[in-house]
């Protein structure tokens, strides 16, 4: 394990070593992953929106007892029940609160009171200049190579227009996985990085090995950013099941889609209310109509199906355009080291092509 050799504004805010995030991936980001990160000096993101609000508290736990170096905690800002999620890091004492959605005002005032640190994850500008203005701490700003939801700008493009629009540490994510990358972000002015599909791929990663082998064997052209799985932009592996979505008819997913609603209700322990409420939250915030919810409510099984259950055929992988360049499986700490020592190289090189100015 490498002691610190880049120490930036996010490492200062949070007190982590090394300035790399391993991101909140839902079914994926469970406590071993989560303290591996942290172990090995990044911070590690519990993906909470696929647990129930016991099985939150469980993770948190776990994790404490796995680690006593700082992690983080990926809540759904439109969930009914964020404000008692929020509660629930605040009587723990969990460093980072991140959100894929802006909280409101008054969660983040709520978390700032206790010492935690808010991080949303942004996709505009002006998005990240609406929750540095709530109070926000730092961002993360992914740009269209990320797995997972998307957009359609590349990080070396909405990267530049975010650090000029906040003077907040701001983690950049979409596309990363080693030295150059870290290198590359930070000269940029970002303050880290955050990598999803990189830590997805490790030894302490709880996705099933012949999943992770499915990864491993794919190209950059590989992944497909399709909205027929939950209505939104999704990056995700290419499969079978994935083009029979693609040229499916609506009415022909609606079947499918409710029989894994239903199951996601009874795993999830949440009522008719519950998604009742959380869907009409999901509709005020991000504009989606009744068919694009239902197709929300849908995909955590299909997540669940291949990242847990192993079944490529009956779920989908969600995968950064990095996968294509991944092709091992270390641990976290092995990761970890790598990228920061390249990082340092990296930027050693880099400063020493810069001249001195005439006369000094």
């Amino acid at each position: 394990m490498i002691e610190q050799l880049l120490r930036t504004p996010f490492t200062d805010l949070v007190g982590v070593r090394h300035p790399v995030v391993q991101t909140g991936m839902g079914w994926v980001s469970g406590p071993r992953l989560v303290s591996g990160t942290a172990n090995a000096g990044g911070l590690g993101i519990l993906a909470s929106a696929t647990m129930t609000f016991e099985e939150l508290e469980q993770a948190i736990v776990e994790v404490k007892a796995r680690t006593d170096q700082p992690f983080g905690v990926n809540l759904r800002a439109d969930a009914a029940d964020a404000p008692d999620r929020c509660r629930l890091l605040i009587e723990h004492g969990v460093r980072v609160a991140s959100f894929a959605l802006a909280p409101k005002p008054e969660l983040i005032a709520t978390l700032k009171e206790h010492g935690i640190v808010v991080m949303p994850s942004i996709g505009a500008a002006k998005h990240a200049v609406k929750v540095a203005s709530w109070g926000a701490d730092a961002v993360m700003v992914q740009g269209g190579e990320g797995g997972g939801h998307t957009g359609p700008v590349p990080t070396t493009l909405l990267l530049p227009t975010v650090l000029d629009a906040v003077d907040i540490p701001v983690v950049a994510a979409g596309g990363f996985f080693d030295g150059r990358g870290l290198a590359a972000a930070l000269s940029y002015g970002a303050a880290g990085v955050g990598m999803g599909t990189r830590f997805l791929l490790t030894q302490d990663s709880a996705v099933p090995d012949a999943v992770k082998q499915v990864y491993i064997e794919r190209g950059l052209t590989d992944t497909v950013v399709t909205a027929k799985v939950d209505g939104m932009p999704h990056r995700m592996l290419r499969t079978e099941l994935v083009d029979e979505l693609e040229e499916t008819s609506a009415v022909r997913r609606m079947g499918p889609t409710m029989r894994r609603t239903l199951e996601f209700k009874r795993t999830s322990g949440m009522s008719w209310l519950g998604l009742a409420r959380d869907g009409r939250a999901m509709k005020k915030a991000q504009g989606r109509t009744l068919g694009q919810l239902a197709l929300a409510a849908n995909t955590p099984m299909m997540l669940k199906a291949g990242l847990v259950d192993g079944d490529t055929s009956a779920g989908v992988l969600a995968s950064g355009q990095v996968v294509g360049l991944i092709d091992d499986l270390p641990t976290c700490e092995e990761l970890i080291d790598r990228v920061v020592t390249g990082a340092a190289d990296d930027l050693r090189r880099a400063a020493s092509y810069a001249l001195d100015a005439p006369g000094t």
